[in-house]
């Protein structure tokens, strides 16, 4: 078993939130002054997203503030593009500031905003970075060559839903795009894949915790993954680990809003050398469990399979 279920799970329901939700789930994690902090999503009761924010002080038992922390924006440009709610937060730390990318929803589709914040006691939308339509915006917390790099997933009808990634010289033009990884045919993943969770520095390379998705006579299911990528050059992927590393098998991982769902947003490094996975479990609840690094960075090599 490579992750090891947290016995407790699961840790955040929509009983732990003191304001009318829905839902719990698909949360942005890091570590700020020795607290977990966790930026999840949550359904408000007309169906809407909205983002909360919680602390920890283990990583386990999480105090959630009273008052949302992002909700759709009533000024300017932002008000337009995330009419429809603002989801799936991911949180990287570069330059002293943590970068918040979101799902942005409207009338127009999916937009990606950024947000940045130095305390989580405030937040300041920074730019809409994408056009319609695009999700899971992950932002490595390293720049290359002087330029910042993000994976994404472009909504595709041509080509299946894959990872691209692309750079910025200062967060709001981006470039260079490329894609850098495909699913694969009749495989756990053949349907679509996506970046997860914040890409982890190890000596051998970037982790990279995706999610893919298989569809079924039952619906779709979302199972996670690893793949590693160059240390030095993020759109050189070395290896893809063959097998799934976490599909739903806990009752509230498989029945919920959205059934069969084990879906990551983000993960925490431990000193240890262990890693923190959190994962929304059927876009109901929030879960976390316990995996040793250097294990997932062997899962990749493990019958490795191609990116492309």
């Amino acid at each position: 078993m490579i992750v090891k279920r947290y016995s407790g799970n699961p840790i955040l329901t929509k009983k732990d939130i003191p304001y009318p939700v829905a839902t719990v789930h698909n949360a942005g994690m890091v570590k700020h002054n020795d607290d977990y902090i966790m930026l999840f999503r949550s359904h408000n009761l007309n169906g809407r997203s909205i983002i909360g924010k919680a602390v920890s002080k283990d990583g386990y038992n999480f105090e959630v503030d009273k008052e949302p922390f992002i909700i759709p924006s009533t000024e300017g440009v932002f008000k337009e593009y995330e009419a429809f709610g603002v989801e799936d937060p991911r949180i990287s730390f570069i330059d002293g500031e943590y970068l918040i990318t979101y799902s942005a929803y409207s009338q127009h589709g999916v937009r990606i905003g950024l947000a940045k914040t130095k305390d989580f006691k405030s937040v300041e939308r920074f730019s809409l970075i994408t056009e319609a339509d695009y999700r899971n915006v992950v932002i490595f917390p390293e720049k290359f060559n002087g330029l910042y790099a993000r994976l994404d997933r472009p909504h595709s009808e041509i080509s299946p839903w894959a990872i691209w990634i692309s750079y910025s010289p200062d967060l709001r033009y981006w470039g260079d795009s490329e894609l850098i990884m495909r699913p694969v045919q009749y495989h756990w993943d053949e349907m679509k894949i996506g970046p997860g969770a914040t890409p982890i520095k190890t000596p051998r390379g970037w982790l990279n915790i995706y999610h893919g998705v298989f569809p079924t006579m039952a619906g779709s299911v979302y199972r996670l993954g690893v793949a590693l990528h160059d240390l030095h050059n993020p759109a050189k992927i070395i290896a893809v680990g063959d097998e799934w590393i976490l599909q739903p098998e806990d009752t509230h991982e498989i029945t919920g809003y959205v059934p069969n769902v084990v879906f990551t947003c983000g993960a925490i490094p431990e000193p240890d050398g262990s890693v923190k996975i959190y994962w929304g479990g059927a876009d109901t609840v929030m879960c976390v469990g316990t995996a040793n690094i250097e294990e997932l960075v062997d899962h990749c090599f493990k019958n490795s399979r191609s990116a492309l």
